[in-house]
């Protein structure tokens, strides 16, 4: 008998999350029904059945002896609603005889008719992929591969079994209460994911054994027979899972090709597209920061709090989209980002927005590592990723402002529930120069933190917008961090805190939303994380560009907040630098083009005083980063060709400058991104930073895409035709030409299409920031340069009155021939000091990995 499913009567995705389940109605499947074995000659006892059944889109099988249909009668005449009697186990007329029961409303919604049928709340939920094995089994507790929950093995003889009910899905595997629909723990099938039946491996009789990155998951089923039918059941639903093999670069997911995606410079269009794109959230949204703001203004200048990001998530909670946040738990005495604020006050938003912080320091003991990475996932469709977390000082454009006083006189507090007529771009908090002072008292996000007279620090940062199979990626990821979240720590344990699960790639290419302007490119989401940070451990990012710098064939563009590289096998252990040296020498011997531009910022973002030193963190990451660059026997140009290097590296940051108050002012541009191109075909964005924090896995967790052009545009490369990526080379050029080259946006002179040809390299690139260096410190007398090689250098260096103090209207027409942005970094300020912090401060006293 063949039925249609009632799609009304469907359960939605989002009530998964939070909500109790209960069972739903829902039409009768079509049953086809076949023995397939005889046990016995007694038919009534010892036949087994296998019924194919039928609901929609769904097909499932399961198997039967006659006593589970005497016992489903049985409990369907308590009711007093049997209305056929039970065939003696004729096939015939078992098929006809399930087919009426489930014409009967009241039969086919009756509990023992739904366990007979092995259908829970989540059987028909098309966005969880093909509908799995379900049925009632014994779990045993412990086995838990997380610190603190096993301890000393305590779990293998103090154990108790409890009934759930197991559900098998095409990526994952879960135990629940099916009275209630309360999910009691979520297994996700990962590259160490196998099974094992029988005694000898799991101590039970009729045992099968699950084992992933975090748990040893023991079962006990009623028989030989079903034991071995759960294990070839999971077996055949998971073989086309892509993620129970390490993908390319150790990673956890595979390229995925066909992926709309979109590149971002800046924080300003960044920031306008995700609000747009939360606002069309209908299920979930998913948000993981190191910092998060939540007053926040997505779109500027604003003039109501309509786009501010805690509003805007109260309002998406209010219509039933569940809100989950992952917020990285500082270090109280070392940092001031507090994150108990943000969770505060997005929690007292709405029921529905549920915040985590993540890790507890003296029950993980972990102390000197964080979570990193930044990342939206919105209805597992679309995904953002890369380096600008959803928090105060971010939001920038390509003008780079450095100052923001507004149209009109006011105070240092803004009324934020007074917006009209504010022109203001940075609020409150939001204006700031950290170098300078570092944010404090966040509690008062719209009071200044510090005097609108001293410019703003710019900030410069790239991410990316993907959509369907990479977003779900993106998404498994943030949910087996909430769900190891959850399972670690003791307050989230209840019910309020909910599993996730994640939706199948089976449906992924469903778009109901998609950001403008992305286009189509293979996509790759990358990942570092470890047992304490996630349960597993991956250093995919890592391998990407060391892969992608070995196999570049013309040039390599880096931004990046942090440069400190070159392995020693002792302090440093990335090996990002030596790759870039390797690549180098390659071309040397060959006699072949290649160009490694690197931008990074002038001076590390910490409060100091550079004029009197920097401090002793400045000092630190500065020893680092010039232990990579230039000094000592591991730096990359002390492993080049003597005075040739120039021809093939070059190292630079961002500056610019503006009018304050009528006097000529600078600043360095914060650069913030975490970015390579390569040879106008491929990039990787994300929030990695190139140290070891970042990149070895172990330490700091972080995410990124590797991102490579299907399609290709006619373009030039060394002079010749190229064929590259019209993503890639969109990208490389929007850097080049209004992040870094202003000048080339407005004149036509400027010829950026070839980024290694000899012109372009060394009369466009290195002579526009040579220039710029010149004329800052003419003007400026600006700090970090090379005039200062010591301590005492810095003294009579900083008490020299500079030419904007001495003669504004000259200095402001030296400011004149400023071409763009960019600045040589300057390898020989302080070249003749030990910049490592002494052993009698406390920076001293830190792990040197705290650094690096």
């Amino acid at each position: 008998m063949k039925t249609r499913a009632n799609k009304k009567n469907s359960i939605p995705f989002k009530s998964l999350k939070f909500l109790a389940f209960r069972a739903s109605h829902f039409s009768p499947p079509h049953l086809c029904l076949c023995m397939i074995s005889m046990m016995s000659l007694q038919v009534s006892i010892g036949t087994l059945y296998t019924l194919h059944l039928t609901h929609g889109q769904f097909h499932w099988t399961i198997k039967r002896k006659y006593k589970n249909f005497q016992e489903m009668h049985r409990d369907l005449y308590k009711h007093k609603m049997m209305l056929h009697l039970l065939p003696i186990g004729r096939l015939k007329y078992l098929e006809e005889y399930l087919n009426c029961l489930l014409e009967n409303t009241f039969c086919r919604n009756d509990s023992s008719m739904l366990e007979f049928l092995s259908i829970s709340p989540l059987s028909f939920v098309s966005d969880l992929g093909p509908k799995g094995l379900e049925g009632y089994i014994l779990k045993r507790s412990g086995g838990h591969r997380i610190q603190g929950l096993n301890c000393i093995g305590h779990h293998q003889i103090c154990f108790r079994w409890s009934r759930r009910w197991l559900v098998v899905k095409d990526s994952f595997l879960l135990y629940m209460k099916r009275d209630t629909g309360s999910i009691n723990f979520v297994l996700l099938f990962d590259p160490e994911f196998n099974m094992k039946v029988g005694h000898a491996d799991t101590g039970t009789k009729y045992g099968v054994c699950f084992d992933n990155y975090t748990r040893n998951l023991i079962i006990k089923c009623n028989s030989y027979r079903q034991s071995h039918w759960w294990s070839y059941e999971i077996n055949r639903l998971a073989e086309t899972c892509d993620f129970l093999k390490l993908q390319r670069f150790d990673g956890f997911a595979p390229p995925r090709e066909n992926t709309l995606t979109k590149w971002y410079v800046n924080g300003s269009g960044y920031f306008a597209d995700l609000a747009d794109a939360l606002e069309q959230a209908k299920e979930e949204i998913f948000i993981t920061d190191w910092w998060l703001s939540p007053e926040l203004f997505l779109k500027r200048p604003a003039t109501n709090n309509y786009w501010r990001l805690d509003e805007i998530l109260k309002r998406k909670a209010e219509t039933g989209v569940k809100v989950c946040v992952l917020l990285y738990k500082e270090v109280e005495m070392a940092l001031g980002i507090n994150s108990e604020h943000s969770k505060r006050t997005l929690m007292n938003m709405h029921p529905n927005i549920k915040v985590m912080r993540h890790p507890d320091h003296m029950s993980s003991v972990v102390y000197l590592w964080a979570h990193h990475e930044k990342m939206v996932a919105i209805d597992q469709t679309v995904a953002f990723v890369g380096g600008l977390d959803l928090a105060f000082g971010r939001w920038d454009d390509s003008q780079y402002h450095l100052t923001d006083l507004g149209l009109t006189e006011t105070t240092d507090r803004q009324d934020p529930h007074d917006l009209a007529g504010n022109t203001k771009l940075w609020l409150g908090k939001d204006y700031n120069n950290f170098i300078k002072r570092d944010w404090v008292q966040l509690d008062r996000p719209f009071e200044d933190n510090i005097d609108r007279t001293i410019p703003r620090m710019p900030w410069r940062d790239l991410s990316a917008a993907f959509h369907g199979k990479a977003a779900r990626d993106v998404a498994r990821h943030f949910i087996q961090r909430w769900n190891f979240t959850k399972i670690f720590k003791i307050k989230y344990k209840d019910d309020f805190y909910p599993y996730l699960l994640p939706k199948s790639h089976s449906t992924a290419d469903s778009l109901p939303f998609t950001v403008p302007a992305s286009m189509k490119a293979k996509v790759q989401v990358l990942r570092s994380a470890d047992r304490w940070s996630t349960g597993t451990c991956e250093s995919s990012i890592h391998n990407a560009y060391i892969d992608t710098i070995k196999k570049s064939e013309h040039y390599i563009y880096i931004e990046n907040q942090f440069f400190i590289s070159c392995s020693d096998k002792k302090t440093v252990h990335n090996g990002i630098g030596d790759a870039i040296v390797d690549r180098i020498l390659r071309c040397f011997l060959l006699v072949g083009w290649c160009r490694v531009y690197v931008v990074v910022p002038l001076l590390p973002g910490f409060e100091g005083d550079i004029s009197t030193g920097g401090g002793n963190a400045i000092q630190a990451i500065l020893h680092f980063t010039y232990r990579t660059m230039c000094r000592g026997e591991f730096s990359i140009l002390s492993r080049l060709m003597k005075d040739q290097w120039t021809e093939y590296i070059t190292l630079c940051g961002l500056r610019t400058h503006a009018q304050l108050s009528e006097s000529p002012v600078t600043e360095l541009i914060y650069v913030h991104s975490k970015t390579l191109i390569a040879d106008d075909r491929c990039y990787i964005i994300g929030s990695a930073n190139i140290n070891d924090r970042s990149m070895l896995g172990n330490r700091d967790s972080e995410l990124a895409v590797f991102v490579e052009d299907e399609e290709r545009v006619p373009s030039i490369m060394g002079g010749e035709e190229y064929q590259a990526g019209p993503l890639t080379l969109a990208l490389r050029k929007e850097c080049f030409r209004s992040g870094v080259l202003v000048g080339a946006a407005s004149d036509p002179s400027i010829n950026i299409d070839d980024p290694i040809s000899d012109e372009f390299f060394f009369l466009v690139w290195n002579e526009t920031a040579k220039k710029n260096v010149n004329i800052y410190d003419k003007v400026f007398r600006c700090l970090p340069c090379n005039k200062v090689r010591s301590m005492q250098d810095l003294k009579d260096y900083s008490n020299v009155a500079c030419l904007c103090e001495t003669d504004p209207k000259q200095a402001k027409e030296e400011l004149k021939a400023i071409r763009g942005l960019l600045v040589h970094f300057p390898l020989k300020f302080l070249c003749e000091e030990n910049l490592l912090p002494p052993r009698n401060t406390k920076e001293g006293m830190a792990p040197s990995e705290l650094w690096t």
